[in-house]
């Protein structure tokens, strides 16, 4: 089974420790590896671009070396290929290459400067979620004490996006700015690694009403696994499996996806400890569901957002 995983922070350990090797087979450091991807069959990962909450004066440079990283680290020897736009895509999924999809979590060292996106547009994000958990020149994040919105910047830097075809991700944002988008974007917008509220009531899950209307606006949401996101002690994979039932009771079967969070976390839900994992989730899942169902969650329900919603090429 072909699996996209739209979240993971292996760029902030190579940032961090500039020793790891992505490609090192025995590579004990990173829940995402090359070789973990290769065994549960990760077609495409998403690379995130997190610039750590102990970095108090993150600068535009920050993001430089974390692409530098990408591009050395990463892309260079060709075993996995950039995702510019649906002709990229389509060349990963008739190849032999898996394919990396870069994003940036948390827009605070672009500080309003249109230039700085274009930037990044050129260098390969194609997803940006514009706040970690607090607030930022363009919006409040979910655990700001405010609780505001966006910005009059944020609000332009939203149709600077929708312009450029930079997806937007809204799952760091606070309640208000979440709306912000819903009300502004002309594109759809995704979730990346955001459960279901109702089933645990974690700020960062998403309520019914914040994921009606993201499904409405033909946007996809990221099951994440992150255990607290999860259940609130005890986390184990049948407690994630009801975040899936649940979302698919408000009609996104065909909208959800995985968005594992791999490498931004320290403690993990036994049995999905790192990338070469998913088969675990698949065994659970088809207790409950047909394998096309699986194959929608795990691959197909990303792919069809990305071949409409990356630029053409």
């Amino acid at each position: 089974m072909k699996i996209i995983d739209g979240h993971c922070d292996v760029l902030l350990k190579m940032f961090e420790n500039s020793s790891i090797d992505f490609y090192d087979p025995l590579n004990a450091e990173l829940d995402v590896s090359f070789a973990k991807m290769k065994r549960s069959g990760v077609k495409i990962q998403f690379f995130a671009i997190y610039l750590a909450e102990s970095m108090k004066q993150p600068n535009f440079d920050h993001y430089l070396e974390y692409i530098n990283i990408f591009y050395q680290k990463i892309i260079a020897n060709g075993r996995i290929a950039l995702i510019r736009n649906r002709t990229d895509l389509n060349n990963v999924m008739n190849g032999s290459a898996c394919g990396a999809i870069l994003t940036l979590e948390g827009a605070d060292a672009i500080r309003n400067h249109s230039l700085y996106t274009q930037i990044l547009f050129h260098l390969g994000v194609r997803l940006i979620g514009v706040t970690w958990n607090y607030a930022n020149w363009a919006a409040d994040g979910v655990l700001e004490p405010r609780q505001g919105g966006f910005s009059r910047e944020g609000k332009r830097f939203i149709k600077e996006c929708n312009d450029l075809g930079i997806i937007l991700d809204v799952s760091h944002l606070s309640v208000k700015s979440f709306w912000d988008v819903a009300d502004l974007s002309q594109k759809p917008f995704v979730a990346t690694h955001s459960n279901a509220k109702e089933v645990c009531p974690h700020p960062r899950n998403l309520d019914d009403d914040q994921i009606r209307a993201l499904l409405l606006q033909k946007g996809v949401i990221g099951i994440t696994f992150v255990p607290w996101f999860v259940k609130e002690k005890g986390a184990v994979i049948d407690d994630l499996v009801r975040h899936i039932e649940h979302i698919c009771a408000l009609g996104g079967e065909r909208q959800l996806v995985l968005g594992s969070d791999f490498d931004g976390i320290s403690q993990w839900i036994p049995g999905l400890e790192n990338a070469g994992q998913f088969a675990h989730l698949a065994q659970h899942l088809s207790k409950y569901y047909k394998d096309e169902w699986i194959e929608g969650f795990f691959f197909r329900n990303w792919y069809d957002f990305l071949r409409v919603n990356l630029p053409p090429g």
